[in-house]
C-alpha cells in the first residue's frame, strides 16, 4: 500500500496524549505520510470539512465537540477518512456508539504503541480499499450486472454464448459466428438472446468491450491502441469513436480524468 501524501489527523484535548500519538506515528512513518493534530473537536471539524484526511484518530470525549459529534460531521465529507477512537474503560458506551457510526476500531487508554501502529496501518488499508471500491463502482455498467447467467430464465444456449463472448472478447466476434458455434439459426439466436438478457447481442458486446476497456484504462499502462485491440476493435480510430459515443470523452481523456481522481484520493 502506498502511503505517499496520505494524511492523518490526531484530535485530543490532552496535549501530552496528542503529541505522543503524533510522535509515535511520525517515527514509524519515516516521512511516508503526514501527521497533523487538532487540540479540540471544533478545530478538527472545521479542518475535516475543508481538507482531505485519510485517517482520523480522535478522543471520544472532548469539550464542546465530542469525538462522536466529530464522526457524525463526516456525513458532510465527500471522501471520508477511516476513524479510530480513543477512550478509557469507563467510556465503552461511547465506543459502541462510535462503532455504530462507522468508526473502524478503537484504542483504550493508556495507549500501547505497538497496538496503535497495528490498528493505524489496518485502518489506512481499509480506507484505501474503500476508495478503490468507490472508483471501481464508477466504472461498472449496471446494465451488465443485471445479466445473471444463473437465473432460472437463462437457457443453456445463452449461458454458453455469454461464456464464449467473455473468453473471446479480443476476437472479431459476430452474432452469426456465436450462433453458429451453438448450432443455432442467427435470427433465432438474436431473439433468444434479447429475451433472456434484455439486451440485443450487439449492444451487449459493445457494453462488455467498453467495460473491459475502462478497467484497462484504470489498471494498466497499455496504450489506447493496445487496449482497443485487446477488446476486439481492429483500429484505434474506431475504438476511440465508439468509446466517445458512449462515454462522452475519448479513452485518453477518460484515463486522465480517472488518474486525476486517483491523485486526489491519495
Amino acid at each position: 500500500m502506498s502511503m505517499v501524501n496520505k494524511t492523518i489527523l490526531v484530535v485530543d484535548d490532552e496535549p501530552r496524549t496528542r503529541q505522543g500519538i503524533k510522535q509515535t506515528l511520525e517515527q514509524w512513518a519515516a516521512g511516508r505520510y503526514t501527521v497533523e493534530t487538532a487540540e479540540n473537536g471544533v478545530e478538527a471539524r472545521e479542518r475535516l470539512l475543508k481538507e482531505r484526511f485519510h485517517l482520523l484518530i480522535t478522543d471520544v470525549r472532548m469539550p464542546q465537540v465530542s469525538g462522536l459529534e466529530l464522526i457524525r460531521s463526516l456525513s458532510a465529507v465527500h471522501r471520508k477518512p477511516a476513524v479510530i477512537v480513543i477512550s478509557g474503560y469507563a467510556e465503552f458506551t461511547y465506543v459502541q456508539q462510535a462503532l455504530q457510526l462507522g468508526a473502524f476500531n478503537y484504542l483504550l487508554k493508556p495507549l500501547d504503541k505497538a497496538e496503535l501502529l497495528r490498528v493505524a496501518e489496518e485502518a489506512l488499508k481499509h480506507e484505501e480499499e474503500g476508495q478503490r471500491r468507490e472508483k471501481l463502482e464508477k466504472l461498472v455498467d449496471h446494465r451488465l450486472l443485471e445479466i445473471d447467467p444463473d437465473q432460472p430464465v437463462m437457457g443453456e444456449a445463452v449461458r454458453e454464448a455469454l461464456a464464449y463472448v467473455e473468453g473471446h472478447l479480443g476476437d472479431q466476434l459476430t452474432m452469426a459466428e456465436v450462433a453458429g458455434r451453438l448450432h443455432l439459426n442467427a435470427s433465432y439466436f438474436s431473439v433468444l438472446f434479447k429475451e433472456q438478457t434484455g439486451l440485443p447481442f450487439s449492444e451487449y458486446l459493445t457494453r462488455l468491450r467498453l467495460q473491459r476497456a475502462k478497467e484497462l484504462l484504470l489498471n494498466s499502462r497499455l496504450s489506447v491502441a493496445e487496449i482497443g485491440e485487446s477488446v476486439g476493435y481492429r483500429t484505434d480510430k474506431y475504438f476511440i469513436k465508439v468509446f466517445k459515443e458512449h462515454e462522452g470523452v475519448s479513452p485518453s481523456r477518460y484515463r486522465q480524468r480517472i488518474s486525476d481522481q486517483a491523485d486526489n484520493i491519495q
